[in-house]
């Protein structure tokens, strides 16, 4: 009980710092209420990628700790197995600790064959969910994609993979070759392969609009080097222009914490970097509703 309160303090003082409050005792009272502040335009969730060294168990012990009910799950360790029993027992810990699943990825489609692409809509569909974050469809594969598409209503959304992918570099070759297709293809924005490739964030999300279905959220201290990943606040991902142009377009999907380093103890900086969103939109006047 003791460390659960002080993670909740220090979550509270984060976010009040990131927020630009002097915060003696931590004055909640600063702290935009549902009564007072607008409610967020944000909503924050996790990648399950990032406790991919957890069991299921611990890895929703660690969400408790964090105030976090959404989360983009993986085929990894235990977390939503492909297996139709056991990914129903996946759902069912889930559902009895109040978790929530609004994506599943990222699932890669390197077959464009209708069998191998149906089960992963089948996979998606027994779990309810409504977007597949999709690692590296290849563009002749898109056809036949869109096909399972339009029959399970399910949205694909493309991931970029920085400058190393020949294909999906960036947020904007993904709209190319998608602008054309069914509506509900559209982009996995992960902030830090997108800077790596050169392309301002906010302008992409701007450029992207209604085909934005997730956002992947990670920062860096060096935007050309991919292994400069730091908790979100610590590096130079403008996060505040981000949770600006989301907002500006509307956006309904979530911004899914990636935090892809200290595999072993991510926590530390897992709460750092929740804490430093809340606390941006804290400090935008909203009322973090996650």
């Amino acid at each position: 009980m003791k460390e659960n309160v002080s993670r909740r303090r220090f979550l509270q003082g984060s976010a009040l710092a990131a927020a630009g409050v002097s915060a003696p005792g931590l004055l909640p009272a600063l702290v935009p209420s549902e009564e007072t502040g607008k409610p967020s335009p944000i909503q924050l969730g996790i990648a399950t990628y990032t406790f991919r060294a957890f069991t299921r168990d611990k890895m929703i012990e660690s969400l408790k700790q964090l105030g976090i009910d959404q989360i983009n799950a993986k085929d990894i360790k235990d977390h939503l197995p492909t297996d139709p029993q056991q990914e129903e027992a996946a759902l069912k810990d889930y559902a009895a600790a109040g978790i929530k699943l609004h994506a599943a990825g990222a699932i890669y489609f390197r077959k464009d064959e209708d069998d191998d692409i149906r089960a992963k809509f089948e996979y998606c569909k027994r779990a309810g969910i409504g977007v597949i974050v999709a690692g590296d469809p290849t563009p002749e594969t898109l056809p036949r994609v869109e096909k399972f598409v339009k029959q399970y209503d399910i949205r694909i959304a493309i991931h970029n993979h920085g400058p190393e992918d020949p294909v999906w570099p960036s947020p904007l070759d993904i709209l190319k070759l998608v602008k054309n297709l069914d509506p509900r293809i559209g982009c996995c924005i992960d902030v830090g392969h997108t800077v790596r490739a050169g392309t301002d964030v906010a302008e992409a999300i701007h450029l992207v609009g209604p085909r934005l279905f997730n956002m992947h959220m990670k920062d860096l201290s060096d935007f050309k080097a991919k292994e400069s990943q730091v908790a979100v606040g610590r590096g130079k991902m403008p996060v505040r222009d981000i949770f600006a142009a989301l907002a500006k377009i509307n956006y309904k999907g979530f911004v899914d914490l990636e935090y892809e380093i200290h595999e072993q103890d991510p926590l530390p900086g897992v709460i750092e970097s929740i804490a430093y969103m809340r606390g941006l939109l804290t400090g935008m006047g909203y009322h973090p509703n996650s």
